[in-house]
């Protein structure tokens, strides 16, 4: 399911302006489908269940690498999502951030590409995804969302309440808060008033999504 919904968005990314760049030569999905086979592939059972590789450099050819720069950023964070989601569907876990690296190696000729992947201890990194992309961790004190200008993640959204919703940290976990809200707060189309947060959840907060992502 991930798989398929990576290659929907990264075929959606590459029409209209992109689309005569890439009718030939390497495909960005091909990407996606090779970085989950080798999670696949360099998948290991440790204490905590199945984990898998977390952290991937991408080669490439000059000459793609300069037809994938236009979107470069982009198919990066599609490369983190569709890794992250292949792992929640597979009931892999990660012993740290996942991270994807896309690099240059001239002696590749078009089309070709290798991809290099490692299981790398980190430190967890529990984090909302703003819908921009940004990340903001969450640590030991609470994240307050709403309209309010003290929030720390301010929602510039009519339909969110100035004091909307929080995010706690609880032992290893997370739980999102609603406080109280007029519009309520959904997890994954769910309305929830207090909820512990799993890897890749969604949150909808008035008409603004958040993704919630966890490591581990």
């Amino acid at each position: 399911m991930g798989l398929q919904k990576f290659e929907q968005r990264l075929e959606r990314l590459v029409e209209g302006v992109f689309a005569k760049a890439f009718r030939s030569g390497l495909q960005p999905v091909e990407l996606g489908r090779r970085l989950v086979r080798e999670m696949d592939l360099g998948r290991t059972v440790g204490v905590r269940g199945v984990l898998a590789p977390n952290e991937f450099v991408v080669s490439v050819s000059t000459d793609d690498r300069a037809r994938l720069a236009p979107i470069e950023q982009t198919l990066v964070r599609e490369l983190t999502d569709a890794a992250r989601e292949h792992a929640q569907d597979e009931g892999y876990r990660f012993a740290g951030p996942v991270r994807v690296e896309l690099a240059t190696a001239p002696g590749l000729s078009r089309g070709a590409f290798r991809i290099h992947a490692e299981l790398v201890e980190g430190e967890p990194v529990v984090s909302v995804v703003l819908a921009d992309g940004t990340h903001i961790g969450i640590g030991d004190e609470p994240v307050t969302l709403g309209r309010a200008s003290d929030c720390q993640i301010v929602l510039a959204d009519p339909t969110v309440s100035k004091h909307h919703a929080e995010l706690r940290r609880e032992g290893t976990g997370v739980v999102l808060v609603d406080l109280g809200s007029t519009n309520g707060t959904k997890v994954n189309g769910a309305g929830v008033r207090e909820r512990t947060l799993m890897d890749g959840d969604e949150i909808h907060i008035g008409a603004t999504v958040l993704h919630f992502e966890a490591s581990l």
